[in-house]
């Protein structure tokens, strides 16, 4: 009887042992992979494997929506002349720019869910492909109804896109990195309007009369371009997971699958099908929020050559170069609110504060008496409303998985770009009844003040992670 439990611990002995050695073998291993000093081997070892995966997927992401963004916002600069040209009221413009997000709304869940099954490489490539060759014929717009329907073709066919990329990212990033990722990635924006503002005044004022054509014709054309290239570009070079990527080793693959594998688990409360999650309060309410940010964002990128040119600036060009200056301010701002969100593992306090001084921007924009006021204002404004766009989707990916990560996320962008067709129409239908911008900076301001109420609801617990 006295030698069963010592033969028992000499077995123990011997099985704890081995743990043990495949341990200490492991870390050898990883100290041999990751000779970084000052950290440990197994950290060094996860940052170099999201420096590699950062590097070779988010700057050609970043320039495939720097493409995507101009191409959805260079209307606001063919209005200049394509107004005039055609006759189109500013509440026509309105519809014609906003028209768009119907097209994308309707769309937007198939497409996220098509992409879900096929994979990202072949159905972002579809899509950059598709919208290209739309947006390339809206050179030859001709009357409203040839506008508007052009304008809701680009949005059917553009409809995925961003939501795609998001889901694509929660494929390889989990929460606590995720922050700073989508901003990066979403910086894509402001980098959009800071060259291709200027980009666009540039070829209206160089190629206006050329063959015929008006300046806003070769603008449609020659912007229209890029996509074509990037979308075939994005099917020879993206991965669809972890797993396919040839550029990661497997000690580096492992890494990567269990953070997300670890994430995933810990969704526990995350609805898994489509119908759960359209249905799911939660979501709702992501839509809602998402909805009063959009409205402050499309409000300004499609009136904001418009209303620089009403503070005093002549010139196709100088219009584009002015404003710029506030997407310049809203580049900084946006990698500084990405990174602080994520160091401090803090969300809602991210989206609040941004878009109250996007309202009070706003506010100001409409007392200010001179062009350098109101660029300041605008600048505010900008930096504001267009940071709480990629910040605010730290929040639904926070309870979001699998397929109800797909639905859930191509709903609320869907519900949410709603917005970017009521925005530019509200916008134009109050200056055409009150004959200034101010009404419709006010109505922008709201909307965002609105948004940040809503985020406050969040319980902090579920998205500070």
């Amino acid at each position: 009887m006295a030698a069963l439990p010592k033969s028992g611990m000499a077995c123990r002995g011997r099985i704890s042992r081995r743990p043990r050695q495949q341990s200490e073998e492991k870390i050898m291993t990883l100290q041999t992979q990751a000779p970084v000093v000052g950290l440990h081997p197994a950290q060094t070892l996860e940052d170099r494997a999201y420096g590699k995966v950062f590097w070779r997927i988010v700057p050609f992401l970043m320039l495939c929506y720097v493409v995507a963004y101009l191409d959805r916002v260079n209307v606001g600069f063919a209005k200049l002349q394509m107004s005039s040209e055609l006759g189109l009221s500013e509440a026509a413009y309105g519809i014609g720019a906003g028209i768009f997000f119907i097209g994308y709304f309707l769309f937007e869940v198939p497409s996220n869910i098509i992409m879900n099954k096929v994979g990202a490489r072949v159905w972002i490539a579809r899509i950059m492909v598709t919208w290209g060759i739309i947006s390339a014929a809206l050179m030859f717009t001709s009357s409203e109804t040839v506008f508007y329907v052009l304008r809701f073709l680009l949005g059917v066919a553009e409809a995925g896109f961003f939501p795609g990329i998001i889901l694509y990212l929660t494929a390889w990033y989990p929460a606590h990195r995720r922050a700073r990722i989508i901003t990066t990635f979403m910086s894509a924006i402001p980098i959009s309007a800071i060259f291709g503002n200027p980009l666009s005044g540039l070829l209206m004022d160089s190629f206006h009369g050329t063959h015929g054509l008006s300046g806003w014709q070769w603008m449609f054309l020659i912007e229209a371009i890029p996509a074509i290239l990037f979308g075939v570009a994005t099917f020879f070079y993206l991965d669809d997971t972890i797993q396919g990527a040839k550029w990661l080793n497997d000690e580096e693959k492992r890494v990567l699958t269990a953070n997300i594998e670890a994430e995933n688990r810990a969704k526990t409360a995350s609805p898994h099908s489509i119908g759960a999650t359209l249905t799911d309060r939660r979501v709702w309410l992501m839509c809602l929020i998402y909805f009063c940010f959009v409205l402050g964002q499309y409000g300004l990128n499609f009136w904001m050559p418009t209303i620089v040119k009403a503070s005093g600036v002549n010139g196709n060009l100088n219009i584009g170069l002015i404003s710029a200056i506030p997407y310049i301010c809203t580049f900084v701002v946006m990698l500084a609110l990405g990174r602080s969100a994520d160091r401090l593992r803090e969300r809602r306090w991210h989206l609040v504060v941004p878009a109250f001084i996007a309202a009070g921007g706003f506010v100001a924009a409409t007392m200010a008496t001179s062009t350098t006021v109101s660029i300041v204002c605008l600048s505010l404004a900008a930096a504001g409303a267009i940071s709480c766009a990629p910040l605010f989707w730290s929040l639904p990916t926070a309870f979001l998985a699998g397929t109800g990560a797909a639905a859930g996320i191509a709903w609320i962008n869907s519900v949410g770009n709603l917005a970017g067709f009521l925005g530019p129409f509200l916008v134009g239908y109050l200056k055409d009844f009150t004959g200034t911008n101010s009404a419709g900076m006010y109505l922008l301001a709201a909307a965002l003040v609105i948004g940040s109420l809503a985020v406050l609801t969040v319980p902090a617990k579920s998205v500070n992670r």
